[in-house]
């Protein structure tokens, strides 16, 4: 889950209706929703705490630095991938002299 704060997403908000470059990111339909920003937080944390489980963790990652948000995700997948111990497959007995033909 990418946190962000309040005050983040005001800023965000802004900087799509003041960079026409960033306009096209900006919906209307986002005002309504940010003024019930709490109960969006409730609920959220409603759910992860339900949804939450050893086999399928939720992370809730602070985003409102991008690069931040970032360097927590990519440790998250490398810890996950380290923690498979993944491996090539062992390779079918007996390949020697096989000869791949034209």
């Amino acid at each position: 889950f990418l946190h962000i704060s309040k005050e983040e997403q005001k800023e965000r908000l802004q900087e799509r209706l003041d960079i026409p470059e960033k306009r096209w990111k900006f919906s209307l339909g986002d005002l309504p929703v940010r003024q019930k920003w709490d109960a969006y937080m409730h609920a959220y944390e409603d759910v992860l705490t339900r949804c939450n489980t050893e086999y399928a963790p939720w992370y809730i990652v602070p985003a409102n630095k991008k690069w931040f948000r970032n360097l927590i995700i990519a440790r998250a997948i490398v810890e996950t991938l380290e923690d498979m111990n993944l491996a090539y497959p062992e390779p079918e007995a007996d390949l020697e002299g096989v000869v791949i033909p034209d």
